[in-house]
């Protein structure tokens, strides 16, 4: 599991990228650690590598 730091660091994104992601429905909710904080796993890597992709490539978010 990765915090929303070490998920932005790994991927090379902001967080904030990551929260207006989830606030737009490009990624689903994340959940939740006992102490409240954002906790990623595999397949949301995967999703947001794929998002960062497609926008290198100069595809729009709509």
């Amino acid at each position: 599991m990765l915090t929303i730091g070490g998920l932005a660091k790994a991927i090379g994104v902001t967080a904030p990228t990551i929260r207006y992601y989830e606030e737009i429905g490009l990624l689903p909710q994340a959940g939740r650690t006992r102490s409240g904080q954002r906790a990623y796993d595999r397949d949301d890597v995967a999703r947001i590598n794929f998002i960062k992709r497609c926008r290198d490539f100069g595809f729009s978010i709509d």
